[in-house]
């Protein structure tokens, strides 16, 4: 499975933003990966806090997907992403963990879980701009809508 290097507890800081343009707002973070059903899913849960709704948390459940190499996951989030998980798909490439979906006419939503730097795991998520709803401080393709930077805690 995906992940079993980093898991357990980390802290750190979290950056949100809504909009391409605005600065990212930080704020603490927690993060715990987990193995479960025997090793054959990993579990990623988290908090963090949004500027103006307070505290935050989610769930990221990945497992093997139907093709060789392949991921399917789970994601779930208190501000971003409820009362319904997304489903995404994706492959571990290196030291990356990367899953995509779609969602709301061609928007795309980007989860990224980097663990290259062996002190340091990054949680990233990105919005995807369609081209046809691209405009001035909005341009097309992917833009970080939260980065979550965790040591081991």
């Amino acid at each position: 499975m995906v992940l079993t290097d980093v898991t357990g507890s980390w802290a750190g800081t979290n950056g949100f933003r809504l909009m391409p343009a605005d600065p990212l707002a930080e704020s603490p973070a927690a993060l715990t990966v987990a193995t479960a059903a025997g090793g054959h899913l990993t579990t990623v849960s988290y908090s963090w806090e949004h500027p103006d709704d307070g505290p935050q948390d989610g769930l990221l459940v990945i497992g093997a997907g139907d093709r060789p190499g392949s991921l399917v996951a789970w994601w779930g989030d208190s501000w971003h992403q409820q009362p319904t998980p997304m489903t995404l798909t994706g492959a571990a490439s290196g030291a990356a963990v990367e899953l995509t979906a779609e969602y709301g006419g061609g928007w795309g939503w980007r989860i990224v879980l980097d663990t290259a730097d062996p002190v340091t795991l990054r949680l990233r998520m990105e919005n995807v701009v369609p081209a046809d709803q691209a405009g001035p401080g909005t341009p097309a393709g992917p833009y970080p809508a939260m980065v979550t930077d965790v040591r081991r805690a």
